[in-house]
């Protein structure tokens, strides 16, 4: 709990004193009660000094504890999944954050202000800006030690460390849960992120420590460095979560940039290099020459330099030269999450809009007439679109056509699409100049699309944040778990069970409002690991409870009535006996029935709870939510 000073009476309290202190004529009347060990003070004034020696000892004491968190994680064992206290953290964060619209307010708005500035009465609106406005500072004076703080984020996004790594060696195939339930996969930067939030005790510490990994990873754009643990160019997987996707897209970016620098620098090279040389020295086959510079010859028999060529396609010749067919270097599309895919779909049905489409084709038969001087629409055609080209002798009905075109297609024809007037095709063709890839203004802006995400996590909503941290440590716990209960039958049957529900669960819309459910869930999963003989034991006897005639089900959950380490360590009450025996008498068959004991909802709390009862759930040993 944050330092305080002690509280002020009323205004009429220490005028009443004063009155008392100072006689009518100014003269001064003894009073023994005004003596500097009174912890009352006669007039409304701050002891600066006393302040600051405590918010010292508050820096001392957040520094502690984040040098605490730090050893904590450094010390994790790769061989057990993440701990039940991380994910409840997580899950009290959710329920917390659906006050706050962004990260930005939490900052905002958390944490109580200064003796100065409460004396000077400073508007909620002016300290929000004064907060955001100074934010590294505040970040680095929540934390107090920065830098143990720097430490923990140098070796999350140390790429060669081995920083929160768990042991995946025994995981043999892909596992498919993560995808299942939107999450993110399980040795990745997400699922450590995850867990490093989730060690934070306070709303206000996961919002600081979150700004300043967007700033991290803002900094590793600006430099053109990846994130680790996010593949380095591939498109987002829309089967995991959005933030996930959005991560993904920023590394995709970085490789485009660097591509795109590469690219120029060859070319351009290149056409230096066709300026300096003579075409006699070129090779007239349009081979590659020593130089690696590529010619083709055209109608007239002039050889003219093929820019942006990749390699030479299957069995493919010019029409009208027979040179080689070569495939161009094309611009990429557009890297896009599944929240803009929706959008973008959305607007091509509101607007018939096709413009981005008629872009990428127009770019690529500009790619395509730089790689191949002297093609026809023809060409572009037959390597593009095949089924739009037939080989052979044209028909009667295309026969005008063909002869209108040109006779060198009398090898084939178009596709009736393709011969109507006014094709967009054939339009855009005639417009089309002859531009490599890499020439062409882009198609995707990757500037202006990782600023755009950067801005979004700055600003994006807590629920979405902690809900898809949630999803993604829950993912990597259940894969682990998998892989090492999978030599015990009796218990992977069980673990199913949890498994099965987790899916089913996550999949659902609503799935957030049973979190409390999905804890438990993983709690009795990290039984499972820890004590696994006590509860094939319970099992057991769980399923002689069920009565003649009832379905055969295998365990659903095996519930709180083993409960955590903390709570296996200390001694139970009585109470806590007879509540503890008579859960374990429960079928675990009714785990689904509403009527089940197991999941019941607790009492309501009141609306004015504070952000630390609401984690009164956690075990006693466990670190609570505080109030800062």
């Amino acid at each position: 709990m944050r330092w305080r000073p002690g509280k002020i009476g009323t205004k009429l309290d220490w005028q009443d004193r004063f009155k008392n202190t100072i006689r009518l004529g100014g003269k001064r009347e003894p009073d023994n009660n005004n003596k500097a060990e009174n912890s009352t003070m006669a007039l409304p004034f701050y002891d600066e000094n006393l302040y600051l020696l405590n918010m010292k000892n508050d820096e001392e004491a957040k520094g502690s504890h984040v040098s605490s968190i730090v050893e904590r994680l450094n010390a994790t064992n790769p061989d057990t999944i993440p701990p039940i206290s991380a994910l409840k953290q997580l899950a009290v964060a959710v329920d917390s954050g659906k006050k706050f619209k962004s990260m930005k307010d939490i900052l905002a708005s958390s944490g109580a202000s200064s003796p100065i500035m409460e004396r000077a009465s400073l508007s909620f609106a002016a300290v929000k800006s004064l907060v955001l406005r100074d934010k590294e500072d505040k970040l680095t004076s929540e934390f107090g030690n920065d830098e143990k703080l720097v430490s923990l984020i140098k070796s999350l996004f140390n790429a060669e460390g081995n920083f929160l790594s768990r042991n995946m060696s025994l995981v043999l195939e892909p596992p498919l849960l993560p995808r299942d339930i939107h999450g993110a996969p399980p040795e990745g930067f997400l699922t450590k992120l995850s867990e490093v939030i989730g060690s934070f005790t306070t709303l206000r510490k996961m919002a600081l420590f979150w700004c300043k990994i967007v700033t991290e990873i803002r900094r590793l754009w600006s430099e053109e460095l990846y994130i680790p643990g996010i593949p380095l160019d591939e498109i987002p997987d829309l089967k995991s979560c959005r933030l996930y996707q959005q991560l993904q897209v920023v590394n995709s970016c970085v490789s485009r940039k660097k591509w795109r620098i590469l690219a120029t620098q060859s070319i351009e090279s290149v056409m230096r290099h066709a300026g300096s040389c003579s075409q006699e020295s070129a090779d007239l086959q349009g081979t590659v020459t020593s130089h690696h510079i590529l010619y083709a010859r055209i109608s007239t028999g002039e050889l003219v330099l093929r820019l942006g060529a990749d390699r030479p396609a299957d069995n493919l010749t010019m029409l009208e030269t027979g040179e080689p067919v070569y495939s161009p270097i094309t611009q990429e599309g557009p890297l896009l999450t599944e929240d803009l895919i929706q959008e973008t779909e959305e607007f091509v049905l509101r607007t018939g809009s096709v413009g981005a489409g008629c872009s990428q084709l127009l770019s690529d038969m500009q790619a395509f007439k730089a790689a191949n001087p002297g093609c026809i629409l023809e060409d572009f055609v037959r390597w593009h679109s095949p089924p739009d080209w037939t080989e052979g002798e044209p028909s009667d009905e295309a026969q005008e056509y063909v002869d209108q075109v040109d006779s060198s297609s009398t090898r084939g024809q178009l596709s009736s699409r393709m011969q109507k007037e006014g094709n967009l095709w054939r339009e855009l063709w005639e417009t089309a100049k002859p531009v490599p890839a890499v020439k062409q203004a882009p198609l995707f802006d990757v500037d202006l699309a990782v600023e755009g995400i950067l801005n979004d996590l700055e600003d994006i909503p807590p629920v979405e944040l902690f809900e898809q941290l949630f999803i993604s440590l829950l993912g990597l716990g259940f894969v682990m778990a998998e892989a090492k209960l999978s030599c015990n039958n009796d218990l992977l049957k069980i673990f199913m069970e949890c498994k099965d529900y987790v899916v089913v669960t996550c999949q659902g819309k609503i799935w957030s409002d049973k979190m409390d459910d999905l804890c438990q869930v993983y709690e009795t999963v990290e039984t499972m690991l820890l004590n696994p003989e006590e509860v094939l034991k319970a099992a057991r006897q769980m399923e002689e409870t069920n009565t003649v005639g009832e379905p055969k089900r295998r365990l659903k959950m095996l519930g709180l009535s083993f409960g955590s380490k903390e709570r296996n360590s200390r001694n139970p009450s009585k109470d806590e006996k007879n509540s503890e025996e008579n859960s374990s008498r429960q079928p675990f068959s009714t785990f689904f029935d509403g009527k089940s004991s197991l999941f019941l909802k607790k009492p309501p709390r009141p609306e004015s709870v504070s952000f630390g009862d609401k984690a009164a759930y956690q075990d006693e040993n466990e670190n609570d939510w505080t109030i800062v």
